[in-house]
């Protein structure tokens, strides 16, 4: 009995075109995020929990657009103890990805904004600040990671300040 040829040439045919298999994930993702920030603060700011959103948006060529809005609880040192003041930390930055698939480390740059609320009023610092993390894709749209962040902090009248941050990020891709 004798086959014939053709399925043996459209099986090497469909080989030979056929594009590499790789992992697709979306160009977008939204997250939620909770962490801890100890500030440096000549305003006897201590340190806060921040709890917020975030989001980015792919760029090209491992490039991330990425915005961060936390609202946190931080502690002020005053003479008679300690004082509860709420803060909210909008961010937007950049990010390099030094790998696009399920393991995805990242080192960044954002330009940081923290306002306080305060009985003596308001306060604003300016901030730049380098990050690094890693997210780990648990499916192929729900990702884990941590991120960990150091700020330069100015405002008027003030010394510079610093703080350290490091977060752990829940995030959807779409």
């Amino acid at each position: 009995m004798r086959m014939s040829r053709t399925p043996l040439f459209a099986l090497l045919a469909a080989l030979f075109w056929a594009a590499p298999a790789s992992a697709q994930f979306s160009n977008r993702s939204l997250g939620l995020t909770v962490g801890y920030m100890d500030i440096d603060d000549a305003d006897r700011l201590d340190n806060g929990i921040p709890i917020g959103l975030m989001g980015s948006l792919y760029i090209e060529n491992g490039f991330e657009a990425v915005a961060h809005f936390d609202v946190m609880i931080l502690r002020e040192q005053i003479a008679s103890g300690n004082k509860q003041v709420v803060g909210i930390a909008p961010s937007i930055g950049i990010r390099y990805l030094f790998s696009e698939e399920q393991i995805r480390p990242y080192a960044g740059l954002d330009l940081s904004f923290l306002l306080t609320f305060r009985d003596a009023g308001v306060k604003s610092y300016f901030g730049l600040g380098p990050n690094l993390g890693i997210d780990f894709f648990v499916s192929s749209s729900v990702s884990l990671g941590v991120r960990a962040q150091y700020n330069l902090y100015l405002t008027l009248n003030s010394p510079i300040q610093n703080s350290i941050a490091g977060q752990v990020v829940a995030a959807t891709y779409f």
